[in-house]
């Protein structure tokens, strides 16, 4: 199954049994809530009729005084009204009184006065001075025949409950307005559903026709024709350009052609120079040259040697993605355990180190391996190029949330034609004096930890003449 369809059907049941809830939640509370409405209204009438009717229980003419004579015109007038759609000609209300007994002394209907409604629960609760409501049938066997009563007290001039005045509405009178309410929310829910159908269908087709257009693009890399990057949005355009990016770089590095041809083409020179002093160690000698030409095949195996570690090093670096167990570390106890396992190459160097470290730093998190060899590599470098006699400064200072290890010489500098190749791989620089190289690998294992680390490496002329070397670090 195609992952449009699966994301359309998931979209369709997810919205479809939303819709179903929320529409049933809906009709559910149609009918109670137009009842709730109706019985707000028959509170309010029951109350007003008491108060009229108060003074006709008091003096006893309930039943044939003022009060029944308007109620009972009531059901001659004819309202002409028209509600929602609805006509309305005649009244639907019943009202009835009881005594303090809850005797019935006065029925609209006329057909129930001298009733005992003491215990109805309208009147046995009003006259209790509580609120008094009930919901009973007219037809006990028709479910839908039920009849709203709500009473209110009628009240002597001392405030004592003397009767009970109710106000009783068929809810059937309702029924239409609940049906036409619970109409609408199914249609309009049907509606609902059907545009959210909709939306969710043209998304699927979305998010499929990009998907597939970065598959098929995908393929065409892996097939290894000619591909052009297809026009995405959104996330999609992004991963696009990621996927391009990535194949710009596969191709354009060859990164394992480009290592092992770089290499070979590096280790040429050694190998030569070793294998011209082996010939020459052949042949008779005296002991000067026999010893010069020793000298340099050690020289040159130191040299290959390094070159090896280096790149076996610098390669573990860049094929790491994050570091795995970071912890956190004092830069300055770094740099100076860096410092110390230098010492030997100071002294045969005849340079001298300088360090000026600023003191509680906060502290970064890193490799404690990976930064001291980092930190390691620069002062080997300012080594190199330092003359003998000179100093090597060493600087830890903090910049904001970053703090910058700084490593300075008084060499020649860099030419303005490598500025920008210092951190190439195998790219190096004559050293002074017998215009030696080295392994071309120091500078981006520096680069590549510092990028490891969230940071950055640098290296640019210094004010005064000499380089400055740079690695800079997040606290």
């Amino acid at each position: 199954m195609k992952i449009g369809l699966r994301i359309f059907l998931g979209y369709f049941l997810i919205v479809a049994i939303a819709g179903f809830l929320l529409a049933q939640v809906f009709v559910a509370q149609v009918k109670p809530g137009v009842r709730q409405a109706m019985e707000d209204s028959l509170v309010d009438t029951s109350n007003v009729l008491a108060e009229l009717a108060t003074d006709d229980l008091i003096a006893g003419r309930i039943d044939t005084g003022d009060f029944a004579r308007r109620v009972r015109a009531m059901a001659s007038r004819d309202y002409g009204a028209k509600i929602w759609g609805f006509g309305k000609r005649t009244s639907q209300y019943r009202i009835y009184v009881t005594d303090a007994r809850g005797i019935v002394v006065f029925d609209s209907s006329g057909r129930d006065v001298g009733r005992d409604y003491s215990r109805w629960n309208d009147v046995y609760l009003t006259l209790r001075g509580q609120y008094g409501a009930r919901s009973t049938r007219s037809d006990y066997a028709d479910p839908d025949s039920t009849v709203m009563h709500v009473a209110a007290p009628i009240r002597d001039a001392d405030g004592r409950i003397v009767g009970v005045l109710t106000v009783a509405k068929p809810n059937r009178a309702i029924a239409p307005f609940i049906e036409r309410s619970q109409r609408a929310v199914w249609r309009w829910g049907a509606v609902l559903l059907g545009v959210s159908l909709m939306i969710g269908l043209l998304a699927a087709w979305w998010l499929s026709r990009q998907l597939n257009a970065l598959r098929r693009y995908a393929n065409a890399v892996t097939a290894g024709e000619r591909a052009t990057l297809p026009r995405t949005a959104g996330e999609f355009g992004e991963l696009g350009h990621a996927l391009e990016t990535m194949r710009t770089q596969l191709e354009g590095r060859q990164y394992v052609e480009q290592y092992v041809h770089t290499l070979t083409h590096e280790m040429k020179s050694p190998l030569a120079a070793i294998r011209g002093s082996a010939e020459l160690l052949e042949g008779p000698l005296d002991d000067a040259d026999r010893t010069r030409f020793a000298t340099t095949i050690r020289a040159q195996s130191e040299r290959l040697s390094q070159m090896i570690d280096k790149m076996l090093a610098l390669a573990a670096v860049e094929h790491r993605q994050r570091l795995e167990h970071p912890e956190a570390l004092s830069l300055a106890e770094v740099v100076r355990d860096a410092a110390s396992q230098c010492d030997t190459r100071l002294s045969q160097a005849g340079l001298r180190l300088r360090l000026d470290l600023a003191p509680d730093l906060a502290p970064v998190r890193g490799d404690r391996f990976l930064l001291r060899q980092a930190v390691v590599n620069l002062i080997e470098n300012a080594v190199d190029f330092s003359p003998r006699g000179e100093a090597i400064e060493v600087r830890l200072r903090a910049d904001g949330d970053r703090q910058h290890v700084e490593v300075g010489d008084r060499g020649p500098g860099i030419p303005d034609y490598a500025l920008g190749r210092v951190f190439e791989r195998f790219y190096s620089l004559p050293r002074p004096g017998n215009g030696s190289r080295s392994s071309g690998l120091g500078l981006p294992f520096v680069a590549e930890v510092a990028a490891l680390h969230g940071g950055e490496a640098s290296l640019e002329n210094r004010d005064g003449g000499g380089a400055l070397a740079g690695l800079v670090l997040p606290a």
